[in-house]
């Protein structure tokens, strides 16, 4: 009984609103360690259910490896793209959910414009790489590192390394020792 008062008292204190947007939150937290995850394991396979299987094409769409695989890069860019919309979805919750003003409003627009201006680095750092003659490429950022998966058939020599490095310091500010290039 008394756990139940302290709860109750506690619940009462912080405000219901702000238990939304704790929830909130922790559903985007959620959302962006399994991101991290999925994007920072690039040697696995990426781990369908049965119920996902199109044809045997856990992608249905997506365009098939030399190998009869799926494309791993088709795929990466579908996941990230789903764990973004989840995210936004969550976030549009919130500020729908928030009165005009309220501070758990601002900083959910705040978080939505952070996505969207990661998702135009990314896009230009993939365009960037893309030029250099890569022939796939899919780039992950977080606050202060980068992934940069590319399609090369042997490993990267220094150059163009340092020419990846280049262009994800250039479009997001990143030092290039904290930048990750994986060739697949």
């Amino acid at each position: 009984m008394a756990l139940l008062k302290r709860a109750k008292g506690f619940f009462s204190r912080i405000g219901h609103r702000n238990v939304v947007i704790l929830t909130a939150v922790l559903l985007i937290g959620a959302a962006v360690y399994l991101n991290y995850l999925w994007f920072y394991q690039p040697t696995g396979e990426l781990n369908y259910g049965s119920g996902n299987m199109v044809d045997g094409n856990p992608m249905g769409d997506a365009s098939a490896d030399a190998d009869g695989g799926i494309d791993y890069f088709a795929a990466a860019a579908l996941a990230r793209e789903e764990a973004r919309d989840e995210a936004m979805e969550v976030l549009q919750a919130v500020v729908s959910s928030s009165a005009e003003g309220s501070e758990e409003r601002a900083a959910a627009l705040e978080s939505i414009s952070r996505i969207a201006v990661t998702m135009e680095t990314e896009a230009n750092i993939e365009t960037l790489v893309l030029a250099k003659g890569f022939t796939d490429c899919v780039a992950v950022l977080s606050e202060n590192s980068a992934s940069i998966i590319v399609g090369a058939d042997e490993e990267l020599s220094p150059a163009q390394n340092a020419q990846i490095c280049t262009a994800v310091y250039e479009m997001a500010g990143i030092l290039p020792q904290n930048v990750s290039i994986i060739s697949r």
